[in-house]
């Protein structure tokens, strides 16, 4: 991959030809989305981008709207980047935060890992994972006692962009946007991989306006466990799989469609279970989503405004708070995060403001464990941005000036 910015991705996703555009709007009437028949289940946790690293919510006492201050804690943070391009990383960034403060202290780099620009961690807490985002793309482990890195496998594609971990602990999905395929692979008992399971490559629909081929952009896991979500930016689609958690095959039972040219990029669900939002990158859209537990559909809703107006913004990555009162949209293009209410118990968004991010670019967004604080990475200014949350209000405000990291793709705050 090579670019100044961003790794370059094919005419058809090339950003050198792409303007941004910074205007805000004012809110806009919210669109519900009619609640799936099944009723919901218990919580569970999606494995998607943004949750907490553990995998399980904040427990009351620590929960933003507690009222209780926690102690300032030393906490891990993990800072993916691009090492192919000009100023970027050497590898894994490694660094502490301040839980109370939120400032950010570097501690060093994991080298040996190639343009690691997307980061998960397991469930236990003992092993990340990192996409290698290159032409023959792979996903490497690092244990985290003495930063030890594990080994790399093969994705079977090019340009892998996402990873999560199931929340079982025991497969490891990736996305390969370049090829437009998604793969699984086993974790062992020490968190290292095994030869990959599962690899499908979405041949249908056709591409998209505007595209050249199917470009995945993002592998999770929907809220019942036994299936998998896979988002499609080429193919304006998001996929379900069904999951064999013995033998960690796919078998696709669904396809959702977004609108011709929407670019869908990033899913997350509410805690309900019921519920998802999806943001369309080339379009500037967001989606409500219902949900059916049972059979894994996604059924897709009305596309609503970003608040960051009518232009071209690449919105990218969804958080949804654990109380599911509040949900955060990180915006490239206008450099801000948009606010919204969650309201009918997940099926309505109701947009509530904007807030600049202090940076330029921010590729991804992640809460910590206690979502009191909220970490933004901007890719063009080489920054991480912090901000406190608002328990009550979902409010932001910025923490400190914005901590200097490499091409900073990704932070992940354990």
């Amino acid at each position: 991959m090579s670019s100044g910015a961003e790794p370059a991705r094919g005419a058809d996703g090339g950003w050198s030809r792409r303007r941004f555009v910074g205007a805000l709007t004012g809110a806009v009437a919210a669109t519900a989305l009619p609640a799936p028949a099944a009723p919901p289940a218990e919580p569970a946790d999606a494995a998607g981008v943004g949750s907490p690293p553990t995998g399980g919510p904040p427990s009351p006492a620590g929960s933003p709207s507690s009222g209780r201050s926690p102690a300032p804690t030393a906490r891990r943070l993990f800072l993916g980047t691009y090492t192919s391009v000009d100023g970027g990383g050497k590898g894994i960034g490694l660094a502490t935060y301040d839980s109370a403060t939120g400032a950010i202290t570097s501690t060093g780099t994991v080298t040996g890992v190639a343009d690691p620009s997307y980061l998960a961690v397991h469930p236990d807490g003992h092993t990340l994972y990192a996409v290698d985002e290159r032409p023959e793309g792979g996903v490497t482990a690092v244990r985290l006692a003495g930063d030890k890195v594990l080994g790399t496998r093969s994705t079977g594609g090019a340009g892998p962009c996402h990873l999560s971990v199931h929340p079982s602990g025991r497969w490891l999905l990736s996305a390969n946007y370049g090829s437009g395929s998604v793969a699984v692979h086993p974790i062992d008992a020490s968190g290292a991989l095994g030869e990959r399971t599962a690899l499908v490559k979405h041949t249908r629909p056709a591409p998209g306006p505007g595209q050249q081929g199917p470009h995945a952009h993002q592998f999770l896991t929907g809220p019942d466990a036994g299936h998998v979500l896979a988002v499609d930016l080429g193919t304006d689609t998001v996929y379900t799989y069904r999951l064999d958690t013995s033998e960690g095959t796919l078998a696709e039972v669904s396809q959702a469609h977004t609108r011709p040219g929407a670019g869908p990029r990033h899913l997350t669900f509410h805690p309900g279970g019921r519920f998802a939002y999806l943001a369309n990158e080339v379009d500037n859209t967001v989606v409500v989503c219902g949900y059916d537990r049972t059979s894994g559909r996604l059924t897709l809703g009305n596309a609503q405004s970003t608040g960051t107006g009518t232009g071209t913004n690449y919105p990218a990555q969804f958080l949804v708070t654990s109380d599911g009162a509040y949900a955060f949209l990180a915006n490239r293009g206008a450099n801000s995060l948009t606010r919204y209410a969650v309201e009918a118990d997940g099926a309505r968004l109701r947009l509530l403001d904007t807030v600049p991010v202090h940076g330029d670019f921010p590729r991804q967004i992640a809460f910590s464990p206690d979502e009191r604080l909220l970490f933004a990475a901007n890719q063009r200014s080489g920054t991480v941005s912090v901000f406190h949350v608002d328990g009550a209000s979902g409010g932001l405000r910025l923490a400190g000036e914005p901590f200097a990291s490499p091409v900073a793709v990704c932070a992940l705050p354990l």
